[in-house]
């Protein structure tokens, strides 16, 4: 008697059941400690962690699109400094505290990263909030990072005579940046998005299951 469909079965079903424990078990300890929905916050009479705005969501699909993911994390990690300190990445001010899972519910899709080319950006939003230099960051890195490795992304804008004022949203480009006389770079509806997303990328609220704030 063929008893192979059998074993199959067995083996199957006993590593269904392993995984769907411990699946279950995590979700049981994070619902018990209130980690899968997002807090009321007294002082500020604000939800945290914040939905995410429309527009940030477009630009969380540019995001997705450009493969920023490669080479950027967001998540600043727990590792201690040699000392025992605080963490390595809030000492880099990557952020002012590790993150934990509640604060990446309202994200929808997740951009954990394993690379890190580039600085985490999990905390952008909120140590870079100047939308002038993200924009210019995103034509050409170089203009305000002069070492940069990053490839930049002039298809993100639009290079187009002057007609009457020039457009409020133009860039300040200037020396070798600057466009020819009478050409002003605007950005398309995709680097307005993306600028949106990254300003939204911050974790200015403490948890209680996150350390506290570094101040």
């Amino acid at each position: 008697m063929n008893n192979g469909p059998l074993l199959f079965l067995g083996i199957f079903f006993t590593i269904a059941f392993s995984w769907s424990g411990i699946v279950l078990t995590n979700l049981v300890q994070q619902t018990e400690a209130g980690a899968t929905q997002p807090l009321f916050d007294k002082d500020t009479e604000k939800v945290v962690p914040a939905p995410m705005t429309g527009d940030a969501k477009q630009g969380q699909q540019v995001y997705a699109e450009l493969g920023c993911v490669y080479c950027h994390s967001q998540q600043v990690r727990n590792s201690l400094s040699r000392d025992g300190g605080t963490s390595v990445d809030v000492e880099r001010n990557y952020g002012r505290r590790p993150n934990v899972a509640r604060d990446y519910i309202q994200d929808g899709r997740i951009f954990l990263g394993t690379m890190r080319t580039g600085p985490d950006l999990r905390n952008v939003g909120q140590r870079l909030p100047s939308v002038d230099w993200h924009m210019q960051h995103l034509y050409n890195p170089q203009i305000t990072s002069k070492d940069s490795i990053m490839p930049p992304f002039p298809f993100l804008f639009e290079e187009r005579e002057i007609v009457g004022e020039p457009s409020p949203k133009a860039l300040r480009l200037t020396g070798d940046w600057a466009p020819p006389p009478g050409y002003e770079v605007v950005p398309t509806a995709r680097a307005e998005a993306l600028v949106a997303y990254l300003l939204s990328l911050r974790t200015d609220y403490d948890l209680p299951e996150a350390p506290k704030s570094v101040e």
